[in-house]
């Protein structure tokens, strides 16, 4: 999985936990936002970006189109504007699926190593 899940849901991320949650460059979200009309996040009283949940929904749906299916930037803006709510949806479900595959992996690993310890 690209990014790392939230802990705890807040009700605003920096730029740099959005960055570090998808391991990419701020900069890149910067650009994003100039690209796509929906990543629109708050700004605080010294101008710093301030993403929502609902931001950093939009931003997942970017980056699945753009890193992971290999979108260029005016097929993934299209694809978004046909699709919206059933794109959201199927990228939901595949960030789930991912969440179970992940936990599966561990849990195989966790019986293998159970599997090899000494019978005492």
């Amino acid at each position: 999985m690209p990014y790392k899940e939230r802990d705890i849901e807040k009700q605003y991320y920096t730029i740099g936990e959005v960055a570090a949650q998808f391991d990419v460059a701020p900069s890149l979200i910067r650009f994003w936002e100039t690209e796509f009309d929906d990543l629109k996040p708050r700004k605080s009283k010294k101008g710093n970006r301030l993403y929502s949940p609902q931001d950093i929904e939009i931003f997942r749906t970017i980056y699945h189109l753009v890193k992971e299916r290999g979108y260029t930037i005016p097929g993934a803006r299209e694809i978004m504007k046909q699709r919206g709510p059933q794109l959201k949806e199927k990228v939901d479900v595949i960030h789930s699926l991912e969440k179970v595959r992940n936990f599966l992996v561990s849990l195989r690993k966790e019986l293998d190593a159970a599997g090899k310890q000494p019978n005492g």
